[in-house]
């Protein structure tokens, strides 16, 4: 699953602070790095439906605060094998860390533990 993390930016001033916090985060579509374009319409990337289920859960990693609201498209959204594979070639860092490859940055699926999906 590729995802973006946004904080609740109306009530927490950074992510570090939105963390752990039931309000704190939303995950929704895939993160890029900006860049300005022209003549693009972003909406060409998403599905014909936007559909999607929610329920609040928690982060994919350490610390695994239940902190999160998904948003999850009921239509996926595919990628060929060559743009997995640039994928791949994209670094990720964190304040203060190295950057590395983002190659298994996944958690398997979980029990619902008692969660709501919501239609």
């Amino acid at each position: 699953c590729l995802h973006l993390i946004h904080w609740n930016a109306d009530k927490y001033s950074n992510v570090a602070e939105a963390f752990d916090k039931p309000d704190g985060l939303a995950i929704y579509l895939p993160q890029g790095k900006k860049a300005p374009f022209s003549d693009f319409d972003p909406s060409s990337l998403l599905p014909k439906s936007m559909d999607y289920w929610t329920y609040n859960g928690s982060l994919t990693h350490p610390p695994l605060h239940e902190s999160v609201t998904w948003i999850i498209l009921k239509e996926p959204i595919t990628i060929s094998s060559e743009q997995l594979a640039q994928f791949r070639t994209i670094l990720s860092s964190a304040e203060g860390e190295a950057p590395c490859p983002i190659l298994s940055n996944h958690r398997q699926p979980q029990p619902l533990k008692g969660r709501v999906v919501r239609d």
